[in-house]
């Protein structure tokens, strides 16, 4: 089999639940999500040709990953990412990694930062349709009246990344109830 279509897993054990970590022979992250929700982005990459086979720390990745549950917030900031996907979701998924640790940014607010300031919704369906969470931060997307809305690893999960990123001390219009 060709190296391209290599993807190496690892995983690791976080306070909000067991995370894969998927990247690819050139060292850069294909995805990042919780193992519950999994299945089906397995299924996609082999799909699409991927064979899996299980590395530790490969490229180096998971060690920053690690690093940012245990508190250093920034460990993840420069990891490379490849995103597949199409030209607006690419849009979307960069201007994710723009938003700041600890801060949050509404679905309209994303929308005008990627220059289409009424693409709200197929803005919230890339955001769902981000293939490498925590790292591409779709966590820091809420609702524009402060509110924890959707997100693919569960809402309780979005609430414990923000917590951890200090998010509720530092965005007041966070709303958590």
């Amino acid at each position: 089999m060709d190296d391209t279509a290599i993807l190496f897993i690892d995983h690791i054990d976080t306070p909000v639940g067991r995370l894969a970590i998927v990247v690819d022979a050139g060292g850069s992250l294909r995805a990042v999500g919780f193992t519950d929700g999994h299945a089906r982005m397995e299924r996609q990459m082999a799909s699409q040709g991927f064979a899996f086979v299980s590395k530790k720390n490969p490229g180096g990745l998971t060690a920053p990953i690690r690093a940012y549950f245990k508190g250093d917030l920034g460990a993840i900031d420069a990891l490379p990412v490849t995103f597949d996907g199409t030209d607006f979701q690419r849009r979307v998924w960069k201007a994710l990694r723009k938003i700041p640790c600890g801060e949050t940014c509404s679905y309209g607010d994303l929308a005008a930062r990627i220059g289409n300031p009424r693409a709200v919704r197929a803005v919230g369906l890339a955001n769902g349709a981000n293939p490498v969470g925590i790292v591409v931060p779709c966590h820091r997307v809420i609702g524009a009246d402060g509110s924890l809305t959707g997100y693919g690893g569960g809402v309780e999960r979005k609430r414990w990344l923000l917590e951890h990123e200090g998010a509720a001390r530092a965005d007041s219009q966070l709303r958590f109830a």
